[in-house]
């Protein structure tokens, strides 16, 4: 049996997956733990410089923090402490001896280092198969330096969690992560939208312009029409951004500008006519359909972790 299940390697100041050991092995509580990984990693900028320990029914999580970089593993509760974190002090040395801390900290998309995954695979199997490091003075200092500095040992995992805003397995976008989140790629219909929508925009933008003169000088009741025309101006842009761009409540966001579209041009009937509204408004539900069809890349599939 396999003592050491899994490794991951992450950006101590954001969380970004550096790399990953393959899956070999496949169990509720194995899927649970990684899952757990992924979401604490994310909140161990905490925990700079330090090492720590979660424990579970058969599967403990220990995690070291070093230089930018956290690792972190997955292991069987039989096997003891001090090779746990002997095995993150080997996968911390062999990850800074193939990369500088400069290139880790212009890594700007997940998992930029899957070919280290052959040495961690590499390393799993000898502390599987040997049951510890290769060098036995490699461990006597492990084991010194623990009773010196004994690892952190988190007994309440969802406070970590709810914390850094993670919470049941749903990490909350913040203005710094949802610039790192890649969406599928832009489809045909995609781009008929938001040709159309430019469309839109331009056409309300040059209707209000062109009113703006006739209201000042006889009409001050239409202001209102003038408003109307630059709000569902702002919407048609906002609707091309929202397609493009992955944004927090992204569903809440379109069918609110989709909603204003309509009242806005339900308010200018006198000004267009219905075949006119009826186009705006399509175009407007095309957008919001494809901006919430438009799902986030997923990124395990490519990585094989």
């Amino acid at each position: 049996m396999s003592l050491i299940l899994f490794a991951f390697v992450v950006r101590l100041r954001d969380g970004l997956p550096l790399s990953a050991s393959t899956d070999f092995e496949h169990s509720r509580e194995l899927q649970e733990r990684k899952q757990q990984v992924r979401s604490i990693s994310k909140a161990l900028a905490r925990f700079p410089d330090s090492r720590g320990t979660i424990k579970g029914q058969e599967l403990n999580i220990y995690f070291a923090s070093s230089e930018g970089v956290s690792y972190m593993t997955v292991c069987h509760h039989s096997l003891p402490v001090a090779k746990a974190f002997c095995f993150l002090e080997d996968l911390r040395w062999e990850f800074s001896a193939c990369f500088s801390g400069s290139v880790v900290a212009l890594a700007d998309r997940p998992y930029p280092f899957l070919e280290f995954d052959g040495t961690i695979q590499k390393l799993k199997q000898q502390y599987n198969q040997s049951g510890g490091p290769a060098l036995e003075v490699t461990l006597a200092e492990v084991q010194e330096d623990l009773k010196i500095r004994p690892p952190k040992i988190i007994d309440d995992l969802d406070e970590v969690l709810l914390s850094n805003g993670i919470g049941n397995g749903h990490v909350e976008q913040g203005p710094g992560s949802v610039q790192n989140v890649r969406l599928e790629p832009v489809t045909a219909p995609g781009i008929l939208s938001l040709v159309l929508n430019i469309l839109c925009a331009a056409l309300n933008i040059i209707r209000g312009v062109h009113l703006v003169e006739y209201t000042l000088q006889d009409d001050y009741d239409g202001v209102w029409n003038i408003v109307a025309f630059v709000v569902a101006f702002v919407c048609c842009v906002l609707q091309c951004h929202l397609y493009l761009f992955h944004s927090a409540r992204k569903k809440h966001k379109s069918f609110a500008l989709l909603a204003v579209v309509v009242l806005c041009n339900l308010h200018l009937l006198g000004l267009r006519n219905a075949w006119q509204l009826l186009f705006h408004i399509a175009v407007a539900s095309l957008s919001t359909f494809l901006t919430l069809t438009r799902k986030p890349q997923d990124r395990t599939n490519d990585c094989g972790v």
